[in-house]
């Protein structure tokens, strides 16, 4: 979606420097695939009764129901059909994912988002400090609603030309521009690749519980202010104090003219106008209509041609950016068929409800509390290795939905342990595309970004912790 190419991103030094390699997340994905046919063969299989609950319509598993089955063990050659079978049975949500994918690209290739933000650095530029959190504002709505995240990196050096013209550093721009997006990510109110995703899995209305996500944004946003903020006047009071001060001094005469940025002009106007009379129709549909992934996608698809005409674009001229979107997002969309196929091999060996019933009965004697950050500490966990947001709600979301009904914790609560868990440890980790991606932009070395960033980190995990336990006392 961004502009950045790939040439750019691939030469520059934290890449080179970096010596962690993990497995590709197709990889993973398809050894997890193998692990839960091997399953099939060594865990007893079992199931479930499952009826409609009629206060909500949810399919709900039925307490102390679970009983065994015939064994029905997943060979190996049956593999790359159960693989196949996830794709198919993934497919709303894949296309939904290639729809929304090339929707936003048509929306970013307007400049739009470009504009705005010049439009910002240059109107608050002499404010001082302020500056720090209406940046991080600004990329958190880019990240609760389209999803920011790797393109994030086209707009570093935009934060940074504007934190030196403040007698700030690299790191400091860096920061309001990534964290704010990472912030916006994470908290999810309106993003259809994360809080959408799991929602849709565990059979929760879509974009529900916006009110308590709303409140940990906000949160977010004024830990994170404050964090940078301390930072920037430490670095501006003391230059020799910053954490890349050897950057700064190599980088001294090279920086971005801000006058030089993209002006806002009537496209971008009309741009912004249609998107917000958007998402307030898309919030009334899922609301008060009941959207789903149909309505949704057909929603976005009408978004993204109405935008495209609006920016003068022929028809071919909106079908390209649309092709190109999509070609981007075939990543992500492509792991949410895979990681299915997960749990199809679970379901077709009879296993997936003999390993939530073990779960049920390991935790279930434990205080809700510990339940609840149990679920935080695991999805985290599983962050390290599938950093897809989409990847990691289709993994488990499937197994944490039946669980949560068996020990009492509401499936809303459920998908905030996922969406934190997801979010918030993707700013340290170096498997993470939009965090390479924006320190090869910078410059800033990998090791100066976890000297900078891992007390906020722990502050983000404790704050999220708190929000998971307020959600499980008020059943959320």
């Amino acid at each position: 979606m961004s502009k950045v190419s790939a040439e750019t991103i691939k030469n520059e030094p934290p890449f080179k420097k970096s010596k962690i390699k993990m497995p590709h997340t197709f990889v993973i994905i398809i050894c997890m695939i193998l692990v839960a046919a091997a399953l099939s063969y060594l865990v007893p299989a079992g199931e479930f009764d499952r009826v409609e609950d009629k206060k909500t319509g949810n399919t709900v598993v039925v307490e102390n129901s679970y009983h065994s089955v015939e064994n029905n063990p997943i060979g190996i050659f049956e593999v790359p059909l159960a693989i196949v079978h996830g794709l198919i049975d993934a497919s709303d949500t894949v296309f939904f994912i290639f729809i929304v994918g090339g929707v936003f690209q048509i929306i970013n290739s307007t400049g739009t988002i470009e504009a705005v933000a010049a439009r910002v650095g240059k109107t608050f530029m002499n404010q001082g400090i302020v500056i720090i959190p209406i940046f991080l504002t600004l990329f958190s709505i880019g990240g609760f609603t389209i999803g920011m995240s790797a393109e994030v990196m086209a707009f570093v050096p935009i934060g940074i030309a504007i934190a030196r013209s403040l007698g700030y550093d690299a790191l400091t721009g860096t920061a309001m521009v990534t964290l704010g997006a990472a912030v916006g990510f994470t908290a999810g109110l309106l993003n259809p690749f994360n809080v959408g995703i799991a929602q849709a899995i565990a059979e929760v209305p879509m974009f529900s519980g916006m009110w308590l996500r709303g409140i940990i944004l906000v949160v977010l946003l004024i830990a994170t202010s404050i964090y940078i903020i301390r930072y920037a006047k430490k670095v501006k009071k003391n230059p020799h104090a910053g954490i890349v001060y050897d950057l700064e001094k190599e980088e001294k005469h090279e920086n971005l003219d801000i006058s030089t940025l993209s002006s806002m002009k009537l496209n971008h106007y009309l741009t912004i106008f249609v998107v917000l009379i958007g998402f307030s129709f898309l919030i009334w549909g899922v609301s008060k209509k009941g959207w789903w992934m149909e309505e949704l996608a057909a929603f976005f698809l009408t978004l993204g041609v109405i935008v495209g005409f609006l920016s003068k674009y022929g028809p071919s001229k909106i079908a390209s950016e649309f092709v190109q979107g999509a070609r981007d997002i075939t990543f992500g969309a492509f792991i949410v068929g895979l990681a299915k196929g997960v749990v199809v091999v679970l379901e077709q060996g009879h296993v997936i409800d003999t390993v939530v019933n073990g779960l049920a009965a390991t935790v279930g004697h434990l205080p809700s509390s510990i339940q609840v950050l149990g679920m935080y500490v695991f999805q985290t966990i599983m962050n390290v290795f599938i950093t897809s947001g989409t990847g990691m709600a289709a993994t488990t979301m499937p197994i944490l939905t039946p669980l949560s009904d068996l020990i009492g914790v509401t499936r809303q609560t459920t998908i905030l342990t996922y969406q934190l868990g997801d979010g918030l440890s993707n700013c340290i980790l170096p498997t993470s595309a939009m965090l390479m991606g924006s320190l090869a932009v910078s410059k800033i070395k990998y090791q100066e970004w976890v000297k900078f960033f891992w007390p906020l980190l722990l502050i983000w995990i404790v704050i999220g912790a708190v929000f998971i336990l307020i959600a499980d006392f008020i059943k959320y």
